[in-house]
Parts: C-alpha cells; structure tokens; sequence
C-alpha cells in the first residue's frame, strides 16, 4: 500500500507501508527520499494514521533514505511515547553510514532501537511479541518493485532559531572547554544546549559543526572529554 500517492504527497519523498510478522500485525514503513522540515509532516501524517488503525508496533525502513534533519528525527520521535503507552513501538532498521552517524551524533540511538536488516528487526519484534519464531517459517519483508524518486536536493537544517541572538565574547573552542570542565560527561546533545544558554550568549551551531570542532579539539567522545577533565 502506498500512502503517499501522485500529486498529494510532499516533494522529495515516497512512503509505502507493508504488513509484516508472524501475525502480520507489524507495519514496515519504506521511506524513499529524505525527511526534513518540508517532508517530516508527512511522515507524520502516516504514524499518525498506523496508529489510528491500532498498529502500534511500527518499524521504518530507512534504505532509501539519503537524509534526516533534526526535524526529520523528531517526527519519530514525536511518536514513541504514544506508541509505547499503547504497548507498541518504533523502530528503525537499514540506514546509509552517513544517515547512521548523525543518529548516533545526536544521540538518538538512546530514543530509537535501529537495526542492520529489516529482518532482524521484524524477528526482534515478534520475540518482544512473545512468539516463538523458531517455529515455521520467519516470514521477511516482502520486495516491492524498484522506485525512482524524483528529489530536489535536501537543505541541511541548523538545529537553531532564525533569531539573531548577542554573542558571548569568549571563542567557541572556549565555551567548550568551560562546559566540559563543569560537566564532563555531558554528551555532544548537552554541549549543543548548554551553548545556546543566556550563559554563553546564546551561541548558534549546527550539531554537525559542532561535532566537527569536537574532533579537532580530539574531545568528541565522553571518554576523551572526561580524560581531558582529569588531565587539568
């Protein structure tokens, strides 16, 4: 079933959902595109409208995925609280090594379960269904026919307010420093906050810069900022 037809579904994004699992109670969501602030609504919409139909436990195929913004993980976000006070969940299986390693850099991965395969993710699911998949067949996602998806180019979204904000006086590598004395085991989610406080002159970054001047200061992991905490 595709649920995003023709002319009415945002550009820059195909969804379709596949019922899978041993009892075929799991919706497979196929993203094909990329979700920013223009297409995050429409993932939305399609969450919005499984959960409607009392599928709770949800798993989104990420494959054809090239980029999420912020607010593209928000959209799933959005969902799992919903989702797991009903018993279900969300989860995301098959990302690119590029659209991984935002997720890990904004700590998602504490939010969201992923998976390598798709497979493993519905099998995951009818285990935590209470079935007993070693019995019969595993039953996998089924193959739909090859898309070609016709995309403009995503734009990369800052995580910040359009805002024209004062700037503290003190450099960004110092701000920093400043908050990874004062809490060492923050992680990068906590540094990126902690700079858009009153305190720090509300300093405007986009997470993925930021992570980048956490590597050049060899500080982009909790272990390295806790041994340059030590080391003062």
């Amino acid at each position: 079933m595709n649920v995003s037809p023709g002319s009415d579904r945002p550009e820059g994004i195909r969804v379709e959902v596949l019922r899978v699992g041993a009892r075929e109670d799991i919706a497979l969501v196929r993203i094909r595109g990329f979700i920013d602030t223009t297409t995050a609504p429409e993932v939305h919409r399609v969450l919005a409208e499984l959960q409607r139909e009392g599928l709770v436990n949800i798993l989104v195929d990420m494959a054809g995925v090239g980029y999420v913004s912020s607010a593209g993980w928000g959209a799933f976000v959005g969902e799992i609280r919903d989702l797991r006070e009903k018993g279900g969940d969300l989860r995301v299986a098959h990302m690119s090594p590029e659209v991984r390693e935002v997720f890990e850099m904004l700590e998602f991965h504490r939010i969201i379960e992923s998976y390598e395969h798709v497979e493993e993710a519905i099998d995951d699911f009818d285990l935590s269904l209470g079935l007993d998949i070693t019995r019969g067949v595993v039953r996998r996602a089924p193959e739909s026919a090859p898309e070609t998806v016709l995309a403009a180019a995503p734009r990369m979204e800052p995580m910040t307010s359009p805002q024209s904000l004062t700037e503290d006086m003190l450099p960004i590598q110092e701000k920093i420093r400043r908050i990874v004395i004062e809490f060492p085991l923050g992680g990068l989610w906590h540094i990126w906050k902690t700079l858009r406080s009153p305190r720090f002159g509300h300093t405007r970054i986009n997470p993925l810069r930021l992570y980048r001047i956490l590597r050049e200061m060899n500080l982009e992991t909790k272990e390295k900022r806790f041994r340059f905490y030590r080391s003062r």
